[in-house]
């Protein structure tokens, strides 16, 4: 870790912003017009959303609407839908007049069969995480017109390269945290002797944000 990075981003380098930045330079290019990103509440959605504007794409979030949730930095967003109104799919149709060219995709089951069909033909769906717990129905994997689904696991990235060169792979990471991007929300810093009480009475910490422990 480079010295100028603070101890509170540093240690949330690896997984979210280096996912985020692998996924968008592995599936993003010039010709990406439309894009939708699931599970736009969370952290790696608003990184995956921040890299995407930069490019000068807007994507499209897609939430379930719990209460008091929202995304990070409006402005990144072309729109936002919630899957809970019973009219969600249509309002995606409406707004997706030329459909998806890229959708990335942590949650799974059945929605990601909705999202396969607004995908446009030669499209890519994501797929990186499952918050449903549900697998992507083998529908995913036939629909044909050249669409296809693409895992991505981090580790599969880093296993395949030597470990020499691992640290490359952050470079592009650690600049973005410099220019102030890649915010991770941290609810509270604690004693690591605090943590056991922490963990049990979790009433002062603010879901969706993250608590960082110190030895």
């Amino acid at each position: 870790m480079p010295d100028d990075i603070p101890d509170t981003k540093a240690c949330f380098a690896y997984i979210n912003p280096l996912t985020a930045w692998l996924m968008v330079e592995q599936h993003c290019s010039d010709q990406t017009g439309q894009v939708a990103i699931t599970g736009a509440t969370t952290t790696i959605a608003s990184h995956l959303a921040e890299f995407l504007y930069i490019r000068g794409i807007q994507p499209v979030g897609i939430i379930r609407g719990t209460p008091g949730s929202t995304v990070a930095n409006r402005d990144h967003w072309s729109d936002v839908i919630e899957t809970s109104h019973a009219n969600w799919a249509k309002q995606l149709q409406k707004h997706n007049g030329k459909k998806f060219d890229l959708i990335f995709d942590c949650v799974g089951g059945q929605l990601g069969a909705t999202l396969m069909r607004h995908l446009a033909p030669g499209g890519v769906l994501v797929h990186y995480g499952l918050l449903s717990g549900e697998p992507l129905p083998s529908e995913c994997f036939t629909s044909g017109e050249s669409k296809r689904v693409e895992m991505f696991r981090l580790r599969d990235t880093i296993h395949s390269h030597a470990r020499e060169r691992l640290p490359a792979l952050f470079t592009p990471v650690f600049e973005h945290m410099r220019a102030g991007r890649l915010h991770t929300e941290i609810a509270a810093s604690v004693p690591l002797s605090g943590l056991p009480a922490m963990l049990t009475d979790q009433s002062g910490v603010t879901p969706g944000k993250v608590l960082i422990s110190y030895a």
